[in-house]
């Protein structure tokens, strides 16, 4: 028995230790693990095949075939009847001189590789926002927990001072009420914000895989340095450049092609041909005779009625051509109205981040003041506790806004089509390992739920507790 606390202590020294993630490493996860990019990367290699089902309609075919036959006649001739076997061999080979449909159709393949291309770069930037997305709503979650924890700390001590002043005569029984009532509704809301992790926890897991672990954390927002330029010009930038509208471009142009495959029907063909064959044991009456036959030439085919099939595929063709030409503005102005919506999400983004700065600075001079208030009989327990809610909802804001500017970038990149990996690391230089801080976070049981909004708030400097017991005394 007593082996067993020094085996579960050699058990905790070699384990490894967690590492802490970064969006580049949740993003290279999410690469290898994410169901919909592997569908997508096998979208990718079924589409580069077009191309060689394409250049296949230009290249020579070359057939064999050969057949080996019993053969039984009934002749009215005399001595007709016979019964004999007989076998064959040949090969035949045909090199497409003039097929404008073939030619047409090579021309589309190619425009449909490029289309997969496309498809597979849109789906790598819809990974790129649905990792930061996750990422992001864990971080704000694990914020939102420390922020409350800090909250019931503050409450509790505000609660105490209440119940001794209760206890000695200078406050009445409502103090204590309103403080309890104030945890109470904390405690309330920490169960929901776990729940809340705990859902976007599993959301991040089924993009990577596996358990998130420690993620590193934002310590400090500066300014992205994205591409310059105003409203109108990253609309334009989007209408050129958006993956969607450039696969609408393509398809456009294919479906321009498509006229032109099927208006080819109406074309003649000219194929080069060549054949060789062998028959053996052919009868003829009374011989039977093998044969050795080369053919070399030119084959000229002009299709002249076929019941109004080729005229009725270029109405359709033109009729496609039409859907896919308004497929095209359809995507361009969505593609533009996106660019300009995240362009002011990003412009106002970065203003409310500084307002809100602001507003946690005045909040947390305004908890000063209530509690010198409080001190001088001239505020009340009550405004003190409606003062520090004020100071956490301004961080729990703050934390959101700068989450959702870093967000609004990302998908203002992803409207104009620039948006890559190398945008999460620039994101990565603003965050900070957790390394240290998950390891102990783990052995509470938590994890790393609770470290990122702890060094939040020790940035921000709070010392409700100080204060508060400073206010009792």
């Amino acid at each position: 028995m007593q082996l067993k606390p020094l085996f579960l202590a050699l058990t905790l020294a070699l384990a490894p230790a967690v590492q802490a993630a970064n969006l580049s490493d949740v993003f290279r996860d999410a690469q290898a693990y994410d169901a919909q990019y592997a569908a997508a990367r096998a979208a990718l290699q079924a589409g580069q095949e077009k191309s060689v089902q394409g250049r296949a309609g230009l290249l020579p075919n070359v057939n064999l075939g050969g057949n080996v036959r019993y053969n039984s006649v009934d002749s009215t001739l005399p001595g007709g009847d016979a019964n004999y076997d007989s076998n064959g061999l040949s090969i035949n080979a045909a090199q497409p001189l003039f097929r404008k449909q073939n030619l047409v159709q090579y021309e589309q393949s190619k425009s449909q590789v490029k289309i997969a291309e496309m498809q597979f770069k849109s789906a790598e930037q819809d990974l790129v926002l649905r990792v930061a997305q996750a990422y992001f709503d864990v971080l704000q979650s694990q914020d939102n927990i420390a922020f409350i924890n800090s909250q019931k700390t503050a409450i509790t001590e505000q609660l105490a001072s209440a119940r001794r002043n209760f206890e000695v005569g200078t406050a009445t029984i409502t103090d204590t009420h309103e403080a309890q009532a104030r945890f109470d509704l904390a405690v309330a809301q920490e169960i929901a914000e776990q729940n809340t992790l705990s859902i976007r926890l599993r959301t991040l897991e089924k993009l990577i895989g596996k358990p998130a672990g420690a993620l590193d954390s934002l310590v400090e927002l500066k300014q992205l340095n994205a591409e310059t330029g105003n409203i109108d010009e990253w609309a334009t930038r989007a209408a050129d450049g958006n993956l969607q509208a450039e696969i609408q471009r393509l398809s456009k142009a294919i479906a321009d092609q498509e006229v032109e495959r099927n208006r080819a029907g109406h074309y003649p063909t000219l194929d080069a041909v060549a054949g060789y064959s062998i028959s053996n044991g052919q009868n003829f009456g009374a011989l039977q005779v093998d044969t050795r036959t080369a053919t070399i030439g030119v084959e000229l085919n002009l299709p002249i009625y076929q019941g109004g099939l080729t005229s009725s595929r270029v109405r359709e063709a033109v009729a496609n051509q039409e859907k896919a030409r308004q497929d095209l503005e359809a995507a361009t102005r969505e593609a533009s109205l996106q660019a300009r919506q995240a362009w002011l999400n990003v412009s106002s983004g970065a203003a409310r981040v500084q307002a809100l700065e602001q507003a946690l600075v005045s909040t947390k001079a305004q908890l000063a003041s209530t509690k010198l208030g409080l001190q001088v009989g001239v505020r009340t327990n009550l405004d003190v506790l409606n003062a520090e809610q004020q100071v956490f909802s301004a961080q729990r804001d703050l934390a959101a806004a700068r989450y959702a500017y870093l967000l609004a970038g990302l998908s203002l990149k992803a409207a104009a089509g620039t948006l890559s990996a190398a945008d999460l690391q620039a994101i990565d230089q603003l965050l900070t390992s957790q390394r240290s801080s998950s390891s102990a976070a783990s052995a509470t049981g938590f994890g790393a739920q609770g470290a990122p909004a702890a060094l939040a708030l020790k940035r921000d400097n709070l010392t409700l507790g100080r204060t508060t017991r400073t206010a009792s005394r």
